[in-house]
């Protein structure tokens, strides 16, 4: 006699078994064929809440997110294209008139004096980056390596937060008296007899605004570094040991590549963050210097706001271009 019947629940097969006849003719133990099934996919009515489930989490995700969705697109996406758009409007020294225009593009990339503001902006962006990127590459290789106490490492590291505790207008003007004529500087020098007469280009010159930056945003390039160092398997480190490579090659052939995305968004951070600051070029330089900032800051005192939105305009499409470049030279995420 030949009896069909399910396996336990949960089990997506059918089997097909053999019983013994009454007169004992069959001498084969009991066997199971599996004749039909569905291969291991569950039947309808198992599926339904799970595919109930998986809609509702996709539901709820979509909930969690809308709120800095909403945040985003009121505070960032919704100003930056009202600034596009203004940069196509063109105004009188009275008034603005909302007609689409190409005058304010024109000018701009028409100007010898644009192209050499831009280039100006792109030569503290690249000093900075890379004095950034040295003095913070150093600190975190020292706070990651060679502090061994997680206490030590997170005293000096907080140590290191502290010009943060102040603002950063009083951190950029505190260098003037310490940099002027009459300053600590350069009486230094006199009296060390380094030099005869004070060193003038040591303020409101290119010297002090670099200076300056590093001051402000070396920090930016250290902390996604240490983080970086912290997450490297230190038997990397004793593996190339082992092998008898020397500390230059461990760290150029180890370190640094596995330091790479600290680096990139180290250099994420003070690229921007130079590229759109005035503040600190128009004290630092006294005014003698310029960047992108500066030029959009003076059409906005001129109230002349569809050049100020066409400059900067201008600045995002460059810093868009730069942070390109950067993320396609290593991949972030990928590397995280």
């Amino acid at each position: 006699m030949t009896a069909w019947a399910r396996w336990p629940a949960g089990t997506p097969s059918w089997t097909r078994t053999s019983t013994w006849s009454a007169s004992g003719t069959s001498s084969l133990p009991p066997e199971s064929i599996t004749v039909a099934g569905s291969f291991g996919t569950p039947p309808l009515a198992e599926r339904a809440p799970r595919q109930r489930a998986l809609a509702s989490n996709h539901v709820t995700g979509w909930l969690l997110a809308l709120p800095l969705t909403l945040v985003l697109l009121a505070f960032l996406v919704l100003p930056i294209l009202m600034i596009v758009v203004v940069s196509f409007w063109t105004a009188t020294e009275f008034s603005i008139v909302p007609a689409f225009s190409f005058e304010n593009y024109e000018f701009l990339l028409g100007s010898d004096v644009t192209w050499r503001v831009l280039l100006n902006t792109v030569k503290y962006a690249a000093v900075t980056w890379a004095i950034t990127l040295v003095l913070g590459f150093t600190v975190a290789y020292f706070l990651a390596f060679h502090v061994r106490s997680q206490t030590w490492q997170t005293t000096l590291f907080l140590l290191c937060t502290i010009p943060f505790w102040t603002s950063n207008i009083i951190r950029m003007i505190s260098w003037i008296p310490f940099l002027g004529r009459e300053g600590i500087a350069n009486s230094a020098l006199l009296s060390w007899g380094v030099v005869d007469q004070p060193l003038d280009w040591l303020l409101f010159s290119d010297f002090s605004v670099i200076l300056a930056f590093v001051h402000l945003y070396t920090l930016f390039m250290v902390v996604p570094i240490f983080n970086t160092m912290m997450r490297i398997d230190r038997s990397l480190l004793e593996a190339a040991n082992d092998a008898g490579a020397s500390g230059f090659q461990t760290l150029w052939n180890v370190v640094l590549p596995l330091t790479r995305p600290g680096i990139m968004i180290g250099t994420i951070f003070v690229v921007t963050l130079v590229m759109g600051d005035f503040i600190t070029v128009r004290f630092m330089s006294g005014s003698q210097s310029a960047n992108v900032g500066r030029l959009i800051q003076n059409d906005i005192g001129l109230l002349q706001y569809p050049s100020a939105s066409a400059t900067s305009v201008m600045l995002l499409v460059v810093t868009l271009m730069v942070i390109g470049v950067l993320l396609r030279l290593v991949n972030i995420r990928k590397e995280l």
